[in-house]
């Protein structure tokens, strides 16, 4: 491993043509393996999760599963509702939608209970998730309708509408986001190397990576099902460590020409600069890769997903780093070599001086450094309060499954949805309490599951309305059909062996609300243990929205200690593997908690309240997406990494060029500080970006990695890492011994036989 690097880069140097080509061919080839494969999409079955998770099984197995289902409303557009004329659109809807092959069946109208608006409900055909796919012909049914008849107001929503109109927005904020981060990356390039080219390097390699993962993902898919996010992942972590890892390539053969003064040659500068950026990038790509790794052990098909396209993303950014970069940098060197007699004789005839060497730190750097250098133990403590502090707010963190209600109304069926959920409340949450015996107890069973739903009638956290509005004969005329006890019967549907039974609870409260959530604990702990629960042998589970998203939250938090152990475990193992210091393994592993925490801390304390919806375009949930700290932890623990190689790699190597354990410190934050920074802005602008996107999970993920990237490199890399350092001294490399002075691994060594660092 130690080697891998630097014959990589001997080889890619000697073969500049067959390295350009081959990587180009191997990206050109993974995208079209994926488009040739296809993505295999995670279904239903591969979300189930607790008791919500059992409940749909059953109800898979007795062909009773839930089943997308549209809404029509058709409402006057002024005034009071001609039913005449609803009646005549309602009928209209009905026979467009039966004749379309991706509708089951549809039900009679059902007027609202103020009689301003009429429903038609359908049910489409195949498998839950499958239904944004095939909504597009009833939306535009639909449009035809409503432009058929004019003085109604006819529009439709429901799941699969919705799950279209998210995707659409998801797809529309990551073009947003790209067009706000790429020139921002291009900009931040130029001021690093002031070089068109050398600023369009990074930027290739990190969009041809992306372009390789993404197919690769998709081939991945058919191992383990793609749910949806994982292409996200590839566009956010790809082009934030795509373009880092060639930065801090490239202004390592910078620094090495610049050294070098043209004593060696683009191949000797390319083999030195892979010898130490070579081997960083390495490592850090593998701590990257090993926590992100983590997040399998969640046992969950959306973590998966993502860890599979983190992994995917960051080992085709450091390949390419290791082998079509040293290519390119040779076939720029040697076109700068050829141009350099030129540029210095134009310089000459103007009278013009030799451009001198940048200084390795700036004023800004320097002012940063120098409470560390001056003063280290205040500079710790002041440092460590101040994250601590950051941090607090977390222990205030709630955790929400993030559902249909929380999606942001831009997306005009969601809009649709809120007039829906307005004039029939009943529809805002159902609870399905799912049962399993034998065929001989089906009648026993029924009995008691509609016990159970005249019970939970008498709850006021349940709705009293019908539960069988296909049942109703002339709901265009409600006076001819009154309600009846008939009618508030629930329903209980059987499966056709008798085995498995399925009854559905209707609650008037939006699933995130403590109603709902209330609703749910009631029939779990009070209702069914009352009525079915009395029955032995017989199997009872509930599910439904409210369910899935509780059972969801407890399920990963049960599974945070696991991932978190595994976690904190290989991020010391990793440390001291790549520096060979136990002491060292410890100050990552704390110095990445606190950043983490501090990041996690100002999410709550921005997310959770209230006080910055305007300022960022969001409306609170009250809580944090129950997906977004578990994914952070791991994926801030892989980011530190980064810089924490980068820059503890630059401190290694002045030590074994024989300074003193304060000496190397200095030198190494002080060569590091610049690229580390510069690479901190690509990252906090990508991640930034996702801050203007609609969907709130995307917002929080984006702000707390923007957050922790800028405290991780400012205030960690610049501050408390090197006070810690600085106070231990030579403690800090403990068990390792002292090196002897060795040759700098910056000095010209011979073109074949570059320093060796680690």
């Amino acid at each position: 491993m130690r080697h891998l690097p630097v014959r990589m880069a001997r080889w890619s140097a000697r073969h500049a043509g067959r390295a350009i080509a081959g990587w180009f061919a191997f990206v050109v080839l993974c995208l079209v393996a994926g488009i040739a494969w296809g993505t295999n999409e995670a279904t239903t079955k591969d979300f189930w999760v607790g008791e919500a998770g059992r409940a749909e099984a059953t109800a898979t197995e007795g062909g009773l599963e839930r089943s997308p289902t549209e809404r029509i409303m058709i409402r006057a557009r002024s005034g009071e509702l001609d039913m005449a004329a609803a009646g005549a659109a309602a009928r209209d809807v009905t026979a467009r939608m039966r004749e379309l092959p991706q509708v089951e069946s549809v039900a009679a109208p059902v007027r609202s209970k103020d009689g301003e608006v009429l429903l038609v409900s359908l049910v489409l055909n195949g498998p839950e998730l499958e239904g944004r796919k095939n909504v597009v012909p009833l939306l535009e049914q639909t449009a035809a309708v409503a432009a058929d008849h004019p003085d109604l107001v006819v529009e439709e929503t429901g799941s699969p509408a919705i799950s279209k109109g998210v995707n659409d927005q998801r797809d529309e904020d990551l073009a947003l986001s790209e067009r706000i981060s790429l020139p921002v990356t291009v900009i931040t390039l130029l001021v690093v190397f002031g070089s068109v080219i050398m600023a369009g390097v990074p930027l290739l390699l990190a969009l041809s990576s992306i372009a390789a993962a993404i197919g690769l993902s998709m081939v991945a898919s058919h191992v383990m099902p793609d749910a949806g996010v994982g292409t996200n992942l590839i566009l956010l972590i790809g082009l934030a460590v795509g373009v880092d890892y060639t930065l801090f390539y490239l202004k390592r053969e910078r620094e090495e020409r610049a050294r070098a003064d043209g004593r060696l040659g683009p191949e000797a500068l390319v083999e030195l600069a892979a010898a130490t950026a070579g081997r960083a990038i390495v490592v850090s790509g593998l701590a990257v890769i090993v926590s992100t790794a983590t997040l399998y052990l969640a046992a969950d098909v959306i973590f998966s997903s993502r860890a599979t396209g983190t992994i995917l993303v960051v080992a085709v950014a450091v390949a390419s780093s290791l082998t079509v970069l040293p290519a390119l940098l040779v076939v720029i060197g040697r076109r700068a070599d050829r141009l350099a007699p030129r540029r210095a004789a134009c310089r000459a005839r103007r009278g013009k001086p030799a451009r001198a060497g940048k200084p390795e730190t700036g004023r800004v750097f320097a002012a940063l450094l120098r409470p560390a250098r001056t003063r280290p133990a205040l500079t710790l403590c002041l440092s460590v309060l101040v994250m601590l502090g950051l941090a607090v707010p977390a222990l205030g963190l709630k955790l929400i499954d993030p559902g249909r209600d929380t999606f942001s109304r831009d997306i005009p069926a969601m809009r649709v949805y809120d007039r829906l959920t307005e004039s029939f409340p009943e529809l805002l949450v159902t609870h399905e309490v799912v049962t399993r015996s034998t065929p001989e107890r089906a009648a026993q069973v029924k009995r008691a599951l509609e016990d159970l739903g005249r019970r939970a009638r008498t709850d006021p956290l349940f709705a009293r309305a019908p539960q069988n509005p296909e049942g109703a004969k002339n709901l265009t005329n409600p006076a001819a059909n009154p309600e009846s006890p008939e009618d508030l019967r629930p329903t209980v549907r059987t499966s056709a062996d008798g085995r498995i039974s399925v009854l559905e609870l209707p609650v008037p409260h939006p699933a995130p609300s403590a109603e709902a959530i209330a609703s749910l604990t009631h029939l779990r702990q009070d209702h069914i243990p009352a009525t079915v629960g009395r029955l032995s042998g017989v199997e009872t589970a509930v599910s439904g929205d409210v369910a899935r998203g509780r059972d969801y939250v407890s399920h990963e938090s049960g599974k945070l200690p696991l991932v978190l152990g595994f976690l904190l475990l290989m991020t010391f193992l990793m440390t001291v593997w790549a520096f060979r210091s136990v002491v060292i393994g410890a100050i990552g592993v704390v110095l990445n908690l606190l950043s983490a925490g501090a990041s996690l801390g100002m999410l709550v304390l921005v997310f959770q309240g209230t006080w910055a919806e305007g300022l960022l375009a969001f409306d609170s949930l009250g809580a944090i997406a129950s997906r977004v700290p578990l994914f952070l932890v791991v994926i801030l623990f892989g980011l530190s990494m980064d810089y924490q190689v980068f820059v503890v790699s630059r401190i290694q190597e002045a030590r074994q060029n024989g300074v003193s354990a304060r000496e190397a410190v200095l030198e190494g934050i002080n060569r590091s500080a610049k690229v580390v920074t510069s690479a901190a802005i690509v990252m906090v602008t990508v991640f930034g970006a996702f801050v203007a996107l609609h969907l709130t999970e995307m917002k929080q993920m984006g702000f707390c990695l923007a957050v922790a990237v800028l405290l991780d490199a400012v205030v960690i890399r610049l501050m408390v890492l090197p006070s810690v350092l600085l106070l231990l001294g030579e403690r800090a490399w403990w068990p390792a011994r002292r090196p002897g002075r060795t040759v700098r691994a910056q000095e010209p060594a011979a073109a074949g036989s570059p320093a060796e660092v680690g």
